[in-house]
């Protein structure tokens, strides 16, 4: 068994040694301190030195953590500006009100959460009365990702600046009315307040990063200035166990973002109980953003300490600090001096000669109220020093309790985040802790009442200047009125009608190619986004390397091995790809930024997300559902798209449901086109929809998707039939007909059926119609079912028509009106893809799909493997047509065994 600490030995006697005798002697006197001083001088004297070193410049590793005090000393903190009595007064009524709102909304069931705001009150109002920059300010104002279950304070807030009324805070979670608030930070529900959805937790984190990084890229790339703006996101300890929350802090590091801050709550708590309840959370999270390269501040005690440290002359309490677990924290808070005095005090002679100098009550005050999240003055010096640190993110480590000033049944009680009301006697004794003039008369039949000093009040007045100097309200998001974007040349689009001739082309190569021509537009052409996963060679984007350039702050520090290349790998500081390395959640964290900058910096970006197809919905489907909550424009390209198109990568990659899961979003506008000619529709379309000129009653805030394939195959000419172009966007239209076609069929009489397909089925249904109609006399027209989804959508609607007494018909059934025969549709995913639409197809109904697991094979194999090859189709469609007695029954068994099904 190898010896670490022998591994570790050599490793250094790697290193010369120029001077070994200066060396022992360095090591003697270390050796002499902790033997005459004992290993905690000695460990003290090494932290210190290291620190003197990292101070200096010295290359050494650096020190994961710190001991467990404040970062920032009392002596070194700054004074806060402002009036803080005042601000303590406004404080105390968000806190009231944010706990009646909660109060009040539980008797209707509706639930909410008081404890979180509680604990992290001062870490908001800091904010808002001294560093958030609103949106009327230079530039674009800073970016809020408020920490969710704290909406309650934040609506208090905006209550008392008379953004919102008592009417507003009574439907706190009651929406249906008109006048509700939703429960969390929601864009879609409340637009004029809300920017970024931050409760499914871990999104927030993830994408505040990218939004700062996606601010650097607006800057360097000349679209817009935004040097100005600040993101702040406001976090929970527990939340950061979530796997996003950390999966770029390497990356902020990395590019510089000192635009970002990080503001952790750290409560000590979770849902059910404590974070780490043996361990210490906050110096885990320390660790953690010190290795990843981040600037930390802890701000843990509050002044009350400042005694209890000066005391502590042989660093006995500072080392007890470090060592006592989370949860022991927590049970400080809630249990008497006594306890506090054996239990933690007890542990240590000098402690408890310590603990002698302190009354009860100083010893209650320490343990029971002060943290450094609830003192303004910390506050306001952490988040000093984190706006003035340059050259990379800061994160602020704000212990508090959660609970705070809620009483005694709620603080640091392990329910407390189910904890959904206070009682009046308890509402009352808060009342008193607050100072606030609210009288036991104004609790009417046992309701309690919200709180508001006036409109003309000194707080309000004081809330309302403070907000005007920053630039605004905040949180506050706006709706610019954004000139419409000039539409592409038609050419762009009107060269892929004429199709390809005998060359072969993928779909995903037409899709590339239609955004090479896009990027190039002189009017809209910077404005698109580029985000790919690390797999542009796979999409053959590499062309655009050197022509757009790979987006890196650093721009090009070496010379590429590719240089000498025509398509050589480029990066550049006003890159336009974001080209983001194998990190799916990254890059929608990266669209998520772009799709939104119409809103966020007044900028309209069009990002196009090109990613395989199995690895988006499956692997980020949370984050596109925040895409949409976030009112998103853009485009989603699922390509290598199919569960038989890809089948040599095996199972793992084959994607047979992404449609179904992209069918549940709202926001989605989900196409599987089958030809070039459909794909350029559908992107032109988007343009106008989303950027352009959109038509009354439609809603702009949506986003595509498009799945695309990586088979060649011939591009067809653009039909010339009426009706295709409106087909190609509402889902179906007929892109052949048995006739039309050139297939010949023996009889005039013959059995007909329609064939709908979509994406790269439709080439097995072309080959189906010529084997229906030269081996078995049947006629088939086929259908290209460009979109399943928007047909039910469609489809949907008109039955909602129907029940508010309008006569609406479905398009699919006006599109399939006086189709002769039964429908067969087929697709490369699974049957519930088209099956979406079988209760509104008049005809009598089959489908196919690729429904199980993948497999590594063939597309052939694989395609007869699931039954969907023209052969499988054939079989299913004289099956369908035999059932209804217009082909015989041995038809049927004939034609399995012919093509060896």
């Amino acid at each position: 068994m190898t010896d670490p600490q022998a591994i570790q030995s050599s490793a250094l006697d790697q290193l010369p040694d120029r001077d070994p005798e200066e060396t022992a002697e360095w090591q003697a006197s270390l050796d002499a301190v902790a033997k005459a001083a004992g290993p905690h001088r000695a460990a003290y004297l090494m932290r210190r030195t290291l620190e003197r070193a990292e101070g200096n410049g010295i290359a050494l590793p650096k020190l994961l953590e710190t001991d467990y005090v404040n970062t920032i000393p009392t002596a070194a903190e700054p004074s806060a500006p402002g009036d803080p009595e005042m601000e303590r007064r406004i404080t105390a009524w968000n806190r009231w009100n944010a706990a009646a709102m909660v109060t009040r909304g539980s008797k209707h069931g509706v639930g909410g959460h008081i404890a979180t705001f509680a604990s992290a009150a001062w870490l908001y109002e800091t904010g808002f009365n001294h560093f958030f920059q609103g949106k009327e300010a230079d530039g674009s104002g800073d970016q809020l990702y408020i920490q969710g279950h704290a909406s309650p304070g934040i609506y208090a807030r905006a209550f008392l600046d008379g953004r919102l009324t008592e009417q507003h805070l009574d439907n706190f979670r009651q929406e249906s009315g008109g006048e509700g608030l939703p429960s969390y930070p929601h864009p879609r529900r409340l637009p004029w307040l809300w920017e970024f959805p931050t409760v499914s937790m871990g999104l927030g984190p993830l994408s505040a990063i990218y939004q700062a990084r996606f601010n650097r890229y607006l800057t360097n790339r000349g679209i817009k200035d935004v040097s100005a703006s600040h993101v702040w996101a406001f976090l929970g300890d527990g939340e950061m166990d979530e796997p996003e929350s950390t999966a770029a802090l390497a990356l902020a590091s990395r590019e510089g973002l000192d635009n970002l801050t990080f503001v952790i709550n750290c409560n000590l708590q979770r849902l059910d109980g404590p974070v780490r309840a043996n361990f210490k959370i906050v110096q885990e999270l320390e660790a953690q953003f010190r290795g990843a390269g981040w600037n930390v501040i802890k701000s843990l005690w509050g002044s009350a300490w400042d005694e209890l440290f000066q005391l502590d002359a042989t660093g006995a309490l500072v080392r007890r600090l470090r060592e006592v677990p989370d949860a022991q924290v927590q049970t400080y808070q809630t249990r008497g001096a006594a306890y506090i005095r054996e239990d933690f005090f007890g542990k240590d002679p000098a402690l408890a000669e310590m603990a002698k100098l302190l009354s009860d009550d100083k010893i209650l005050e320490c343990f029971h109220l002060s943290r450094g999240g609830h003192e303004a003055r910390k506050v306001y010096a952490a988040y000093k020093a984190a706006v003035e640190f340059k050259g990379a993110p800061t994160v602020i480590l704000a212990q508090t309790v959660k609970g705070h000033t809620l009483g005694e049944g709620f603080a640091s009680k392990n329910a407390n985040h189910q904890m959904k009301k206070l009682s009046v006697d308890e509402f009352k004794t808060m009342r008193d802790l607050l100072e606030l003039p609210i009288s036991d008369s104004q609790f009417v039949d046992g309701v309690v009442p919200y709180g508001h000093p006036g409109a003309d009040s000194p707080e309000v007045r004081y809330l309302q200047e403070r907000r005007a100097a920053l630039g605004g309200p905040a949180p506050a998001r706006r709706t610019h009125a954004l000139a419409p974007l000039p539409a592409p040349a038609d050419k762009t689009f009107a060269s892929f009608d004429k199709g390809s001739g005998s060359q072969n082309v993928a779909t995903t190569m037409a899709f590339v190619r239609l955004v090479k021509d896009l990027v190039r537009d002189k009017e809209s052409g910077r404005r698109w986004v580029p985000i790919v996963p690390d797999e542009a060679r796979t999409f053959g984007m590499e062309s655009l390397f050197p022509s757009l350039g790979i987006y890196s702050p650093k721009g090009q520090t070496y010379e590429p091995v590719d240089r000498d290349q025509l398509m050589y790998y480029k990066e550049a500081e006003n890159g336009q790809i974001l080209n983001e390395g194998i990190t799916e959640a990254g890059s929608m964290a990266d669209f998520i930024a772009a799709s939104t900058a119409y809103s966020t910096h007044g900028e309209a970006m069009i990002p196009f997300y090109i990613f395989y197809s199995m690895f988006g919905w499956q692997r980020t489907a949370d984050q596109m559902w925040q895409l949409g909550d976030q009112l998103g424009r853009g485009f989603l390209v699922g390509a290598t798209a199919g569960r038989t198109t890809l089948t040599g990568e095996g199972l793992q990659h084959a994607d047979g449901h992404s449609p179904v899961i992209a069918a549940t979003n709202p926001a989605a506008l989900s196409y599987d086109p089958a030809f070039a000619y459909e794909i350029a529709a559908i992107v032109k379309d988007g343009l106008r929809r989303m950027y352009g000129e959109a038509a009354p009653g439609e809603d702009q805030n949506v986003f595509y998707y498009l799945t695309v394939y990586n088979e060649p195959m011939p591009q067809p000419a653009k039909p010339s039939a009426p009706g295709v172009d409106e087909g190609i966007l509402k889902g179906l239209y007929r892109f052949n007909t048995a006739e039309s076609a050139g297939v010949q069929v023996a009889a005039a009489n013959a059995p007909r059926i329609q064939l709908l397909a979509s994406g790269t089925a439709i080439h097995w249904a072309l080959k189906a119609q010529k084997l229906l109609a030269e081996e078995w006399g049947v006629a088939a027209d086929v259908w290209s079912a460009t979109s399943w989804t928007e047909l039910r959508r469609d489809a949907l609607d008109a039955d909602a028509a129907l029940l508010r007494g309008e006569e609406r018909q479905p398009f699919v059934r006006r599109a399939l009106q006086g189709a002769e025969g039964p429908v067969l549709a087929v697709s490369d995913y699974m049957r519930q893809v088209p099956d979406q639409i079988a209760q509104w197809v008049e005809q009598d109904w089959s489908s196919l799909g690729a429904d199980g697991f993948g497999l590594s094979d063939t597309r052939e194999a694989a395609r007869r493997h699931f039954g969907v090859d023209a052969e499988s189709i054939v079989v299913a469609a004289l099956a369908q047509l035999a059932r209804r007695g217009e082909v015989k029954a041995a038809s049927v068994k004939e034609a399995r065994e012919r093509y060896g099904l």
